[in-house]
């Protein structure tokens, strides 16, 4: 069963949708936009389903109001917390890594767009994307011992090493201090830092840029991307031998093809 991107309605943010490129917004600006039960929920059921959404070839999030994600809501989702049993809590935190095994698994490429506050579980989403733009204001903080957990929420302790290696992620998990746009670039967190007002036009035009290229290529990307972390060079090389194999049998590649030869710019239509 499909999931229409064209119909799709959901509760706890916006979505929108446009030639290929979905589009989330985190939509609660009067708190900077924090997450609840519910909107981890509906995030993780989203970027599921568009495991068998084709159309959609890359999904761009952002926030409302000049800010990204403050994190958990502090009345709606810590307070309760700290009446939960243990098999409640752990409930809870398999559900939000859950969200970021969705983001991970969808097969689109994921591009926030980063502005303003960016703390706790908003920094784990930019962190479980796959691209960062971020505008210059932008604070980032992975906040967690601030509120006396562990710097091990949601994979940060798996994820951000390998982004910005592993003494810095270090400091950022222990301290929850901090880090500027110009750090973030600097050590790879974001891949670019442009003025505010031009953060959501450069995610567009990013994400028009990929959506205009071979879908299913950049699905095969994304899947190796992630699970070569943890393999020998060896092993790697013979992953990606059969996966670009496979690529080689598309009409996309195909038709890269005979635009080269013909001198004109490749159609790709993700199939």
């Amino acid at each position: 069963m499909t999931f229409d991107p064209a119909s799709f309605v959901p509760q706890h943010f916006r979505w929108d949708y446009s030639d290929h490129v979905a589009t989330i917004t985190l939509n609660r600006p009067e708190k900077k936009n924090p997450l609840t039960f519910d909107s981890y929920a509906e995030l993780r059921d989203t970027f599921r389903a568009l495991v068998v959404t084709p159309d959609a070839r890359v999904v761009v999030l952002k926030g409302e109001g000049g800010n990204f994600c403050s994190g958990g809501d502090v009345h709606e989702i810590i307070g309760p917390l700290t009446e939960l049993d243990m098999p409640g809590l752990l409930a809870f935190t398999r559900m939000t890594g859950d969200l970021v095994r969705a983001m991970r698994a969808c097969p689109q490429p994921i591009i926030a767009a980063v502005e303003g506050v960016c703390a706790g579980a908003g920094a784990i989403l930019a962190m479980a994307s796959d691209l960062r733009l971020a505008a210059r204001e932008t604070r980032t903080a992975f906040l967690f011992t601030r509120v006396g957990l562990a710097g091990a929420d949601m994979g940060a302790c798996a994820i951000l090493p390998r982004l910005i290696g592993h003494g810095r992620a270090a400091e950022l998990l222990y301290t929850g201090r901090t880090m500027t746009s110009e750090e973030g670039h600097d050590w790879g967190f974001f891949n670019r830092v442009v003025d505010r007002a031009m953060l959501h036009h450069a995610a567009a035009d990013l994400a028009r840029e990929i959506a205009n290229g071979p879908a299913f290529a950049h699905s095969m990307t994304k899947r190796q991307l992630d699970i070569e972390w943890n393999v020998s060079i060896d092993t790697a090389l013979e992953m990606e031998a059969q996966a670009q194999a496979i690529c080689m049998q598309t009409n996309d590649f195909r038709r890269a093809y005979e635009a080269f030869a013909n001198k004109r710019t490749p159609e790709f239509k993700g199939d």
